[in-house]
């Protein structure tokens, strides 16, 4: 079917408006299919898409689904940026709070105008942190051609779940994360055979200096995504759980190798139920078409 007032966003860009993930924002149709939707995304060109559903849930969530070319997804964290950003232009408003339903779950999200763009953040929820087994990790490092000197001499494999688990994987430094090269069939094997999203690999933040990373979800039809912003977060749960801290905030840059610079922000804190997350992100909402 023929889908009209698709709304191109660039999520997740550098602080000066450069780059971020191209993402599609429209309407939700009642009558199309999961066909039809996967279908926006492969024609769109973008590697998810985004649905914004009519009215309220119940408990006050206004419904997004999130697609790529290949399936429907549980979450999208720079699909969120993005669909809350179109949601604040449609309105005349400096700044929107607002909850969003996806996957069975309802948040709140905040949208607000910058001169760069519209900065929009979420809560993310719960990270549940587990270590990896022996066989889970053997299987990702040799997927994604990781060496012995690949390795972060202090940082370890996570698998880190604020819904769908995907696997934290750091390295030595930027060069060693520019140098991956994954053989794409043995990753989608592996994160089949595990259950997992993906694999994210970075290089922690140090200091003042943003962290770096590259996420792979082949296995969901997302060979390398520009911005993965729930890992992100997952990656700023991680970090907390590791140093002890009661909180952390982090920037970490992605996109270089595509040619699309992004970034995207995260904190995490502790609380009574664990370690909950919350991410950010500035879009640049393009023309409709």
């Amino acid at each position: 079917m023929s889908w009209p007032g698709v709304t191109m966003v660039d999520a997740c860009v550098r602080r000066d408006g450069r780059g971020g993930s191209p993402t599609a924002v429209t309407d939700d149709d009642p009558a199309a299919t999961d066909a039809d939707r996967r279908a926006v995304a492969a024609a769109a060109g973008t590697s998810h898409a985004a649905f914004l559903g009519p009215g309220r849930t119940p408990d006050g969530g206004r419904p997004v689904r999130f697609f790529t070319a290949a399936a429907e997804l549980s979450g999208c964290g720079h699909g969120t940026v993005a669909a809350q950003a179109v949601r604040l232009t449609r309105t005349a408003l400096g700044e929107l709070k607002d909850r969003q339903h996806t996957g069975g779950r309802t948040f709140d999200t905040f949208a607000v105008r910058r001169p760069t763009g519209i900065e929009v953040w979420f809560d993310q929820g719960l990270v549940a942190l587990r270590h990896p087994a022996p066989g889970e990790r053997a299987a990702v490092v040799a997927a994604l051609g990781l060496t012995a000197d690949d390795a972060h001499p202090t940082d370890a494999p996570r698998i880190a779940a604020p819904g769908a688990p995907r696997m934290l994987v750091p390295v030595h430094d930027r060069a060693a994360l520019f140098r991956v090269r994954p053989h794409l069939g043995r990753l989608t094997a592996a994160c089949r055979r595990f259950g997992l999203l993906g694999c994210f690999v970075y290089v922690p933040p140090m200091g003042d200096q943003p962290g770096a990373a590259r996420m792979f979800a082949p296995a969901i039809g997302v060979d390398e995504d520009v911005a993965n912003a729930n890992s992100t977060g997952c990656l700023a749960a991680h970090l907390l759980d590791t140093t002890g801290a009661q909180t952390v905030a982090i920037e970490v840059e992605q996109g270089d190798t595509l040619g699309r610079p992004a970034s995207v922000l995260a904190s995490a804190r502790r609380g009574p139920a664990g370690i909950t997350a919350r991410v950010g992100g500035l879009a640049v909402v393009r023309d409709g078409r």
